[in-house]
C-alpha cells in the first residue's frame, strides 16, 4: 500500500492534472431556468392557466364524465373560501372574495374543458382573458410584493450578513405582516441581542430599508436568536383616535394604543401603580386622559385628582373626580385621607380574614392621580410621605397612585422608595439618552429601550408584567371634545366611597390636643402659642409639613396683615393684640 501511494505521487509530479473547463457564462437553459424560479410569483397566473389546459387535456382524455365532480368541489372550495379563507389560511375580506372567484372561475372552465375539450372554442380565449383578469390584482398586490421582497432577502441573508458583522446567522423563518414583516433569525455561537442591536443602523442599510424601520426583539426562549421586524411605512405616522372606554370594571385590562404590529396595548390596572414620564409635548397629556376616560367609565373605582398647575389638566374631568387639589394644602389632605382610607381598610381585612380588597359599585377603588408629581414634592413637602406610604402599602387594599413627571430623578420623586414602587412604567420621548432608565429601570437603554428617538407625541415605550420586550407604541389622540363628551357622560354615575372609606376621611388632625385640618390654621395656631423668643422656619416647617417657601409667603402677608411678626433673625410669633 504504501509502495502504491509513493509511486502515486511520483506519477503526479511528471504528469499534468486533468483541468475541468468551465464556461465563462452559464448556459441560456440554466439561466432561463434561474430566472423562471426568481420571477416566479410574478409567473404565478401564467403557471396557474398552463397547468389548468394539460389538467383539462388529461382529465377529457381519460374522464370526460367527471365534468360535475369537478364543478361540486370548485363550488364547494369557493363557497368555503369566501366565508372562512379555507383552505388559503386567508384573513382579510377582499383576499378572500379575490381567492373565492378565482377558485370558482377555474373551476367551471376545468369543468367546462373537461366536458368538451380544452381546444374547443371559445374556451382558450376564455382562459386567456380570465388570466389577464386575475393577474392585474395578483401583480399589483402589495402583500405579494412584500412576499417576494422577503423571500429575496431570505436568499440575500448570507451575503447582507457578512457585511453587517453578523456572519454565520441565518433566518429561521419569516412572516408578512400588516405594516411590513417579520423574521427569526439564529445567531453564530457567541453572538447576542446586544451585538445586533449595536448594528440595527447597519441592517438598514444592508436591507435597504428607510432609517428606523427595524426593530430588533430578544428571544425569550434562546439567547441565540432574536426577532427582527422591518416596516415599510411608520404605522405610527398619523395620530390614533380613540374609539372611547373599553372597559365597565377596574379589573379589565385598558386599551392605552396600538403596537406597531397592530396589535392593541391592553394593560390591567387593578393593583398597579402607574408612572408616566416623558419630555414636554411628548404626549403625557394624552395617555392620562385615555387612562381617565376609561376609568370613569367603571363604577367600581373612586378618582381623586391632584394638579397643582392651577388644575389645567385635571380640571376637565372634574365632574368625575371625587376631589380635586389644586393647592398645596389641599393636595396634602388628600394623600393623607387616601392614608387613612388605606389604614382603615386594611384593619378591616385583618379582622375578616381577607387578603385583598375586592372592588365593586358598594366597595370601589381608589385611585389617586398626580399630575406633574416634581410640583407635589416642591410645594407640599408633607405630602410625599403619605405617597411613599400608599405606593408601599396600598396594592392590597385597592389604593393605588398614578403619577405623571418629565424627568423622575430620584430628587423629585421625593428622595425616596416611590419610583421604585411603580409596577407599571409608560416612557413617552425623552431629550437626554439616560432619562431612559430613569423612567424605566437601569439598562433599559442598552438593552434597546430608545425613547429618545421617539418622534411623535404619543409614541411610547410600555414596561410592565407581560410586556418585557422593547416594543413601541402610540397612545390613543383624546380631544377636548372627547374629554367633555365622555366626562358628562359618566358624571352622573360615578360612585361613592364605601361607607367605611368614608367615615376615614373624616378623621382630622390633631396638633397639641388640638383638631385642625388645614395647614394654613396650624400655622396661626403655632405662631399664636409661640414662646416669646418665636419660632424658627424649620420648627413652622415642621409643623405645618409645608415648604420653606411657603412658610416665606404666609409670613410676610401675616406680617403685612398685621398678624404676626419677627422677634429675632429668623425667627417669628403672633402680633401682640
Amino acid at each position: 500500500m504504501r509502495s502504491y501511494g509513493r509511486r502515486h505521487r511520483a506519477w503526479q509530479r511528471h504528469h499534468g492534472q486533468p483541468l475541468l473547463l468551465v464556461a465563462d457564462r452559464p448556459s441560456l437553459t440554466l439561466a432561463a431556468a434561474r430566472a423562471l424560479f426568481h420571477y416566479r410569483s410574478e409567473l404565478a397566473p401564467l403557471a396557474t392557466a398552463l397547468t389548468l389546459f394539460l389538467s383539462a387535456a388529461i382529465l377529457h382524455s381519460s374522464h370526460p364524465d367527471a365534468w360535475p365532480w369537478i364543478l361540486l368541489t370548485a363550488a364547494v372550495v369557493a363557497a368555503l373560501t369566501l366565508a372562512r379563507g379555507i383552505p388559503w389560511n386567508i384573513d382579510r375580506a377582499e383576499e378572500r372574495i379575490y381567492a373565492g372567484t378565482a377558485t370558482a372561475a377555474a373551476g367551471v372552465w376545468l369543468a367546462a374543458a373537461t366536458a368538451v375539450g380544452p381546444t374547443s372554442d371559445p374556451l382558450p380565449m376564455l382562459l386567456a382573458a380570465a388570466t389577464v383578469a386575475f393577474a392585474v390584482p395578483w401583480w399589483t398586490h402589495r402583500r405579494r410584493r412584500a412576499r417576494v421582497r422577503v423571500d429575496r432577502v431570505i436568499q440575500a441573508w448570507p451575503d447582507i450578513a457578512e457585511h453587517i458583522g453578523l456572519a454565520g446567522s441565518r433566518v429561521m423563518s419569516a412572516v408578512v405582516d400588516v405594516w411590513g414583516w417579520r423574521a427569526r433569525l439564529h445567531l453564530t455561537n457567541g453572538q447576542t441581542v446586544a451585538d445586533v442591536l449595536t448594528r440595527v443602523p447597519a441592517i438598514e442599510s444592508g436591507l435597504g430599508t428607510r432609517p428606523g424601520a427595524v426593530r430588533v426583539e430578544a428571544d425569550p426562549t434562546h439567547a441565540g436568536r432574536f426577532v427582527m421586524r422591518v416596516l415599510a411605512d411608520d404605522p405610527h405616522a398619523g395620530a390614533i383616535p380613540w374609539p372611547g372606554p373599553t372597559v365597565q370594571s377596574i379589573n379589565d385590562p385598558i386599551d392605552l394604543g396600538v403596537f406597531e404590529d397592530a396589535a392593541k396595548v391592553r394593560l390591567p390596572f387593578l393593583r398597579k401603580h402607574i408612572l408616566i414620564g416623558g419630555t414636554t409635548d411628548a404626549g403625557k397629556s394624552g395617555v392620562l386622559n385615555v387612562i381617565l376616560g376609561n376609568l370613569a367609565a367603571c363604577p367600581d373605582v373612586v378618582l381623586w385628582g391632584i394638579d397643582l398647575k392651577g388644575g389645567m389638566e385635571l380640571r376637565p374631568w372634574a365632574s368625575c373626580l371625587a376631589r380635586l387639589a389644586t393647592t398645596p394644602a389641599e393636595a396634602t389632605a388628600i394623600l393623607r385621607d387616601g392614608v387613612r382610607v388605606l389604614d382603615a381598610r386594611a384593619d378591616a381585612m385583618s379582622h375578616s380574614g381577607d387578603r385583598v380588597w375586592q372592588p365593586s359599585p358598594q366597595t370601589p377603588a381608589l385611585v389617586i392621580v398626580v399630575d406633574e408629581y416634581a410640583e407635589l414634592v416642591e410645594q407640599a413637602p408633607a405630602a410625599v410621605e403619605a405617597a411613599e406610604s400608599i405606593a408601599r402599602r396600598g396594592r392590597a387594599t385597592a389604593t393605588t397612585l398614578l403619577a405623571a413627571n418629565q424627568r423622575p430623578t430620584q430628587k423629585s420623586m421625593g428622595g425616596g422608595a416611590l419610583r421604585s414602587q411603580m409596577s407599571i412604567r409608560i416612557c413617552l420621548r425623552v431629550r437626554e439618552r439616560r432619562d431612559v432608565d430613569l423612567i424605566l429601570d437601569k439598562g433599559m437603554l442598552t438593552a434597546g429601550w430608545h425613547a429618545h428617538t421617539l418622534d411623535a407625541p404619543g409614541k411610547f415605550y410600555l414596561l410592565a408584567d407581560g410586556h418585557t420586550q422593547a416594543r413601541r407604541a402610540r397612545g390613543y389622540l383624546v380631544t377636548d371634545d372627547d374629554v367633555q363628551a365622555t366626562a358628562a357622560r359618566y358624571a352622573d354615575a360615578r360612585p361613592a366611597l364605601d361607607p367605611l372609606s368614608e367615615k376615614a376621611t373624616e378623621a382630622e388632625d390633631v396638633i397639641e390636643g388640638e383638631i385642625v385640618s388645614d395647614p394654613e390654621v396650624t400655622l396661626r395656631m403655632v405662631l399664636h402659642d409661640a414662646p416669646p423668643d418665636g419660632l424658627s422656619v424649620p420648627e413652622l416647617m415642621h409643623f405645618t409639613g409645608m415648604r420653606r417657601t411657603w412658610i416665606y409667603d404666609r409670613l410676610q402677608q401675616y406680617v403685612h396683615d398685621g398678624q404676626a411678626a419677627q422677634v429675632a433673625r429668623g425667627r417669628w410669633r403672633a402680633a401682640p393684640d
